[in-house]
């Protein structure tokens, strides 16, 4: 109950805070590209239930049909804001509905699309016993995520090399996982942040 009281004060107030950089984000996706400014997305949420995410669109329309669930360094999917937006995380800012509504948590393991869920080992089902998050402990350590993926195949490399320790990180945190775990990982988030993005 306390982890869902912090969820709803945090993602109020920080809707609250931020709806006018909201606002003013939404006009100029719609002014560099065609099409919604918000990407909704299937996800899989705790006890494999499914549930939309919310996104600030970074591509082109129909870009999973283009190229796969990962995204290259220099993906030409990538619209002009939309880089900007992937390398600040500003993309993200959306799923405090998500927190709002119930469907996520400030902190938690992020959600998943279905292609990745369904490959679970008995072992990592343990990640849906959880509600996805908004940060977790492979959000810190794969900050730059899109600069380790390069170019390529990134498909590929995502599934071989960044997919297991995502999910062993993941398992990390469902095992064991506490407020103060949680305000740690939302600690470190920020540092983290302000360290590789000023």
């Amino acid at each position: 109950m306390v982890k869902r009281l912090f969820d709803i004060i945090c993602s109020l107030i920080g809707l609250i805070i931020i709806f006018p950089a909201l606002f003013i984000i939404a006009i100029l996706i719609k002014i560099d590209s065609p099409g919604p400014a918000l990407y909704k997305s299937e996800r899989v949420g705790k006890d494999g239930k499914k549930f939309r995410v919310y996104k600030f669109r970074t591509m082109v329309l129909d870009a999973e049909k283009k190229g796969g669930w990962s995204t290259a360094l220099h993906d030409p999917r990538l619209t002009k804001i939309g880089s900007t937006l992937r390398k600040y995380k500003i993309d993200e800012l959306p799923q405090l509905i998500n927190i709002l509504k119930g469907e996520m948590s400030v902190v938690g393991p992020r959600p998943q699309v279905e292609e990745y869920t369904s490959r679970y080992t008995e072992e990592e089902n343990i990640i849906l016993s959880v509600k996805p998050g908004l940060t977790d402990y492979a959000s810190i350590e794969l900050i730059n995520l899109d600069e380790i993926l390069g170019d390529g195949n990134v498909d590929e490399k995502y599934m071989r090399e960044i997919e297991p320790r995502k999910n062993y990180l993941r398992m990390k945190y469902a095992k064991k996982h506490s407020f103060w775990i949680d305000l740690k990982i939302i600690y470190f988030t920020a540092k983290k942040l302000w360290n590789t993005k000023g």
